[in-house]
């Protein structure tokens, strides 16, 4: 597991940077939402998600052993793709017009694929 994560180091520290833009990103949507009783719930289930991301990975990077990081790493890829689900929630009920969550929407899906990779991976090993 030591030689899985050190090998990965700059990969890691990468995605870590990576996840956590992606909170970022969701937070400004949060704010940017409309003021509406839907719009919050939705919002609020896409913030809590989104962040829980990057929070599992980091916490999947600290992990004491294999089958703790591939648990961890799947929490993580629950939360990318629950988050997925809450931005086509967002323009599916038209609160957002698909072409503001675009990038954000091909953002989530890349996260999930690598996370998936990540996890396969390390399953194996």
């Amino acid at each position: 597991m030591e030689e899985y994560r050190l090998s990965n180091y700059a990969f890691s520290e990468q995605f870590k940077l990576r996840t956590k833009a992606f909170s970022v990103r969701i937070i400004k949507l949060f704010q940017a939402l409309p003021k509406d009783a839907e719009a919050y719930i939705l919002g609020k289930q896409l913030l809590r998600s989104a962040t829980s991301v990057g929070a599992n990975y980091r916490a999947a990077c600290r992990a004491r052993s294999k089958a703790e990081f591939v648990a961890k790493v799947g929490v993580s890829l629950e939360e990318a793709d629950e988050s997925q689900f809450w931005l086509e929630l967002l323009v599916e009920s038209n609160i957002v017009r698909s072409h503001r969550l675009q990038d954000i929407m091909k953002e989530a899906s890349e996260i999930i694929a690598i996370l998936t990779t990540i996890r396969k991976n390390a399953s194996k090993k």
